[in-house]
This record gives structure tokens, sequence and C-alpha cells, in this order.
């Protein structure tokens, strides 16, 4: 999978996730209720804004011993695997334990050391733990709960397609995330990602906002006809610059 260059994804970092999801509507092909979080999540650090990186999936099961004994290399050969693929990453696990909660494969030790293989940060339908060593190191975490033990958290597999908060997620992936939830954008449409949201986001302020902002002092008649002329002003733009509409 092609990688976008570090200055767009940071560039796409400088917006929040739903505004990221008004220009991906308007240039993918995918039903535009997919690709995203279908249940809650909680950003255990939403003073550090959005992340934007590709999937590193991984499937752990914190409440089963087995594992371990099973595959008692298993941490080295994940780590391995992690640090021959490029960055900036987004580890993206899916915990078998689900709907219990029975240890975090996160905390303040692996956050440093996947921070170190050029990981930005986490989503996790489990739990996390050492909040505020994980973010001393810099390693966002977007999860289902916090807890206190790690119990039997190992590796179980990795490389390999996930399912966390409903939304199936493939490793390669590129994800923007912040406190909103996270969108999985598929590769057709990262590529014009980053102008459809720019030029989303300026219709918003030239029209509809805009127009929101100047009501004051003016008559409820006059506030909702030029609302009207606004949103027909929107719809002309993003029609005649992607061929829909938008929202408005």
């Amino acid at each position: 999978m092609p990688l976008l260059d570090h200055s767009d994804l940071l560039k796409l970092k400088r917006w929040n996730t739903p505004s990221i999801y008004n220009g991906w509507e308007q240039i993918t092909r995918e039903d535009r209720r997919t690709h995203f979080n279908q249940e809650e999540v909680r950003d255990f650090m939403p003073q550090m804004g959005p992340m934007v990186g590709y999937a590193v999936t991984v499937v752990c099961e914190p409440g089963n011993p087995a594992h371990q004994k099973a595959n008692p290399s298993a941490n080295e050969q994940y780590r391995a695997y992690l640090a021959s693929i490029p960055g900036p990453k987004i580890v993206v696990i899916q915990d078998l334990d689900k709907p219990r909660v029975l240890g975090s494969f996160w905390g303040e030790v692996n956050a440093n050391v996947h921070r170190a293989l050029g990981c930005v940060g986490t989503i996790t339908d489990g739990a996390v733990r050492d909040l505020d060593e994980m973010t001393n190191a810099g390693f966002k975490a977007i999860a289902r709960r916090a807890c206190v033990g790690h119990a039997y958290s190992w590796p179980v597999r990795w490389n390999c397609e996930v399912e966390v908060f409903g939304c199936a997620v493939k490793p390669g992936e590129l994800i923007h995330a912040d406190k909103h939830g996270f969108l999985v954008i598929p590769e057709a449409d990262q590529k014009q990602l980053l102008e459809a949201t720019a030029f989303m986001d300026a219709n918003e302020c030239n029209t509809i906002i805009a127009a929101a902002r100047a009501a004051g002092g003016k008559t409820m008649e006059t506030v909702l006809r030029e609302f009207g002329e606004a949103g027909a002003q929107f719809s002309k733009a993003a029609r005649e610059k992607f061929g829909r509409k938008g929202e408005w």
C-alpha cells in the first residue's frame, strides 16, 4: 500500500476526525455509514489532539494464560514484525476478553517500547492503564475503559484483520482518530483526502458558518432567508467540486 508523505499526514492531523469525515464522504464510493467506530470510544488523552497513522493489528486475550505457554517468544516475534513496518503507526488491538476486562495490553512499558518503534498511539476495545505515564511517553490511547492489572496479556496473533468497536480494520489502513472516534480511510480515497477536507472546511466557513456568525441584530426572517441562501451556496460549491451537494 502506498504511503502518503509525512507532510500530508501532519496536515491531516490539524483537523478533527469529523472534519476528515466531511471531506472523505465527498470523494468515497464506500457507504458513508461505514469505516468508523459503531460503538462509543473513550479518548484518554484528548489534550494530545488527533492522531494519524497506519494500522498495525494485534489480537490479545489477557484473561487466558495459555497463550504465553503456547508461544513464549510471541513478544519478540511481534516486535520484529512491528519494527519492519514503516510509520507512523497506530496499534489496533482486538481484545478477545470483551465484554469482560481482565487485563490491559497497555501500560508505561509497552507505551514506551511502541513509541520507540514508530507508533503514535493505540485503539483498543480492551483497557489501558498507567495513563499519566503513557501520556508522558507521547503515546495516545483510545480504549473502552481503564483497568488496574495486565493479567496474562500477550500478543496472540498480528498482521491480521481485526474488529474493534464494531469496525473492521486491516493491516496498513490509514486511520484518523480523536476524542470523537476513528475513521478508517480506504486506500482509494487517501490521495484526495487532504484536498477534500480542506475544501469542505473552507466551504462551511464561507457559507453556513459565516451566515450564522453574521446573524446578530437581524430579524429571524432575515436570518432564516440567509441560512437558505448560504446552504444553497454550500451545496453548489460542493456539487461543482465533487458532483455531490454535501450535508447541506
